[in-house]
């Protein structure tokens, strides 16, 4: 019995480990296509900040999901 508890456990930080890996790869995209339209368009710098951090915000979300639900379904 206590060896399934230790299984179900690693199972657990495994399933958020890959609910991390998902918003990583979105905030890679999100930060790099930002700074990207800051490069070709300085005048439109403003925008893209305020934008870039709404994106950033919702996709932090995600994170947060998973890992309450790892908490949730244990």
């Amino acid at each position: 019995m206590e060896l399934l508890a230790q299984v179900e456990g690693n199972v657990n930080a495994i399933g958020y480990g890959l609910a991390a890996i998902g918003p990583g790869i979105g905030l890679g995209i999100l930060i790099g296509k930002a700074l990207e339209g800051m490069a070709r368009q300085p005048e439109a710098t403003g925008v893209l900040r305020v934008n870039m951090f709404i994106g950033i915000a919702l996709v932090e979300a995600l994170a947060l999901l998973g890992i309450v639900a790892g908490f949730l379904f244990t």
